[in-house]
């Protein structure tokens, strides 16, 4: 296979994994805001758990090709950590941004003529009081402010981030293995989402906000997705940037170093940074001094 056809694989991969994580988790959100009576109104943690599991499966389907970033966060965090190239990056974020933009259209498709029921029997309209929005793109919940949310997303994607690092590292010998890593990580995200969720719909994830909002820009909310009341549309942009790289930062040089088999691991780096024997989201970083060709403890 071509370098290029290779690469077209890789953006096209993260297209369809935001996508699919954007088609069950707007999906649950709309049964979970549209329906009276909800089906998860007392029962939460289900949302919480197809959020997950969407996560789970767009790993299944896309990490053989690109490693399933799904995140501009992530992708951000591999290349200052992992090795990641670095002229990868914007195009990554592109597709995965492009990947919700297309689940939020096909979620739209389905549910148009019960969000449009919803907002008559409730008096709303798209633009004016953003109704229904809640099914596409996140708000702060009751009692947060636009600055607190920030400091939530930052928080929340620091510890997904964290967790995505220690679960695909190769040296930690207590991880899953790699089949049952996008399991895991699934349940991160979950139970991200189950104990701090209704502060602000648990972005932690630029793609997954910014992509949905974008087609609700084109879609009729206009002014209620972009700029948002509060000019909060940057905040699930911004925060998880941030969140992210700190996150990692604090698994690579606060948990990494003391793995037992850090010191005592073979590695074998490609050209671009990849270890041939892990899926990208371990990539080992070649300019790093802690990763020597040969590394035995006397």
């Amino acid at each position: 296979m071509s370098e290029n056809r290779r690469y077209l694989g890789e953006l096209l991969a993260e297209f369809f994994a935001v996508a699919i994580i954007i088609l069950f988790g707007d999906g649950v959100a709309a049964m979970y805001s549209l329906y009276d009576p909800s089906p998860y109104k007392t029962a939460y943690w289900g949302v919480c758990i197809v959020w997950g599991l969407g996560v789970t499966v767009a790993i299944y389907a896309t990490g053989a090709i690109s490693g399933t970033h799904a995140n501009p966060a992530v992708t951000l965090s591999l290349a200052m950590f992992r090795g990641f190239s670095w002229k990868k990056v914007l195009p990554y974020i592109s597709a995965q941004v492009l990947g919700g933009f297309a689940g939020a259209a096909v979620i739209y498709s389905l549910y148009v003529p019960v969000i449009d029921h919803f907002n008559l029997a409730h008096n709303l309209t798209r633009a004016v009081d953003g109704g229904a929005s809640g099914v596409f793109f996140t708000h702060p919940g009751d009692f947060v402010t636009v600055s607190h949310a920030f400091w939530d997303e930052l928080v929340l994607t620091a510890v997904l981030v964290f967790g995505i690092f220690a679960i695909t590292c190769q040296y930690n010998t207590q991880a899953p293995q790699a089949n049952s890593s996008a399991l895991i990580i699934g349940l991160l995200v979950a139970i991200i989402g189950a104990s701090c969720g209704y502060l602000d719909a648990w972005a932690i994830n630029p793609a997954r906000d910014f992509g949905p909002r974008l087609f609700c820009f084109f879609a009729g909310w206009g002014q209620s997705a972009l700029p948002a009341p509060g000019n909060y549309f940057w905040v699930p942009i911004v925060a998880p940037l941030i969140g992210g790289p700190i996150g990692a930062a604090i698994y690579q040089f606060g948990l990494r170093p003391f793995m037992p088999r850090y010191l005592e691991q073979t590695v074998i780096v490609a050209p671009e940074g990849i270890n041939p024997a892990e899926p990208v989201l371990v990539v080992s970083n070649p300019g790093d001094p802690a990763f020597p060709v040969v590394n035995r403890v006397s």
